[in-house]
């Protein structure tokens, strides 16, 4: 067989949609939050596999034999492991507001709580691998987001609409200071060294919000996330974090891509995201999860800066490809009419979002599922009528 089916679990978190997933896989909702279907080996929940001696973890089948399973290239790059790990996701409210380390970061902070003796599911950990996590999320509906500084004078000027008082000397401050010294102070502040004024304003900014929300000017879409955002997570000083933040929205198909130090959250939608096979995230708000200020203050990259689109590149027949500097992952989407063949000298694994797609040896994927490809397994003719999503590792560029 040159394609296994892929047997994959929902992840349960309270942000996650009730009906998204089960639409897409042509379920009855279970009226649970169904927000992530996770496809790869991440030791957290690896996928399954069955080779007819009953079902293993896919994380513990490369391990086992990396060369076959990943190839000489990839296994020489990235050592016994899947590189990647591919999801859909389904958000009907906000996501905590996050940043991910770079590579030598997360090296670093990973031995320095190693060396202390902090349980990697502690909840205090921070650093649970020494990887660093790149993403990218492509839009299968209408999909929102924040993503990167906003100019802290543009973000000065929003503010001062709003009309509360108590954020008097931040706003100040975004519009005298230089903008990362600006950014830096405000979201710290917020977070830590002036929490009072940033609960106060959190308990203040629902009423505002909400009425900016209901007008009719140019900013009423970004003051309806920032007020679903802020009742999402009554309180929570976090959302002045989400505050400084550009308002993304992607319509289905475009592309959003985040490096390492980029502050962001998704808010609603349903997409599918690739990523570096990482767990490292340092939360800024919008979580009952822990917040180390002082961490995070040390990996955000402070710099105003545009969110990242990417553009498809049509690589093939029906395939368009969506380049990153990432060299963990390259997600492709294949809208599938005719028989067409695909290979690669690394590992793949191919989602269905849409119709049926038939694997020549392999099995057939319906909405939801998903194959995985070993290295050694050679080219796999897919036929039927169906959009595919394609992981796989880039070559070298």
């Amino acid at each position: 067989m040159t394609a296994d089916l892929l047997t994959t679990s929902f992840r349960n978190y309270t942000w996650g949609s009730t009906t998204a997933l089960a639409e897409l896989t042509g379920r009855r909702p279970t009226g649970e939050p169904e927000a992530e279907l996770w496809m790869g080996a991440h030791p957290v929940a690896p996928a399954r596999i069955d080779r007819g001696q009953g079902s293993e973890a896919l994380d513990t089948v490369i391990a086992r034999d990396p060369q076959r399973e990943l190839g000489d290239r990839v296994a020489g790059l990235f050592g016994a492991r899947l590189p990647f790990l591919m999801k859909l996701l389904a958000a009907d409210h906000a996501l905590s507001v996050q940043v991910h380390p770079t590579t030598a970061q997360a090296a670093a902070g990973y031995e320095v709580e190693q060396a202390a003796g902090i349980p990697l599911d502690a909840p205090h950990r921070i650093y649970r691998d020494g990887h660093h996590k790149p993403e990218l999320i492509c839009a299968l509906g209408h999909f929102e987001a924040l993503c990167g500084f906003r100019d802290p004078r543009a973000t000065a000027a929003l503010w001062q609409r709003l009309a509360l008082p108590v954020l008097d000397p931040w706003i100040q401050h975004l519009l005298t200071a230089p903008a990362e010294q600006a950014l830096r102070t405000v979201l710290t502040a917020a977070l830590a060294e002036d929490r009072a004024r940033g609960e106060q304003a959190a308990a203040e900014l629902p009423t505002a919000l909400a009425h900016l929300a209901s007008g009719d000017d140019a900013d009423a879409a970004t003051w309806a996330a920032y007020r679903d955002a802020a009742h999402d997570y009554p309180g929570d000083p976090g959302i002045l974090a989400a505050m400084l933040l550009n308002h993304v929205r992607l319509n289905p198909g475009q592309v959003l891509y985040l490096d390492a130090g980029v502050p962001h959250a998704y808010l609603r939608g349903l997409g599918v995201e690739i990523m570096a096979n990482s767990d490292n995230v340092l939360r800024c708000g919008l979580t009952p999860k822990h917040v180390d200020t002082a961490a995070l203050a040390a990996v955000v990259d402070f710099r105003p800066t545009t969110p990242q689109h990417v553009a498809a590149v049509p690589v093939g027949p029906g395939e368009l490809e969506f380049r990153t500097p990432a060299a963990e992952f390259s997600l492709s989407q294949i809208e599938l009419g005719a028989p067409l063949r695909i290979a690669d000298d690394g590992p793949q694994i191919l989602l269905c979002v849409r119709g049926t797609a038939l694997l020549e040896d392999g099995p057939a994927l319906g909405p939801g599922q998903s194959a995985y490809l070993p290295a050694a397994g050679g080219p796999v003719r897919l036929d039927g009528d169906a959009t595919l999503f394609r992981a796989k590792v880039p070559q070298p560029r």
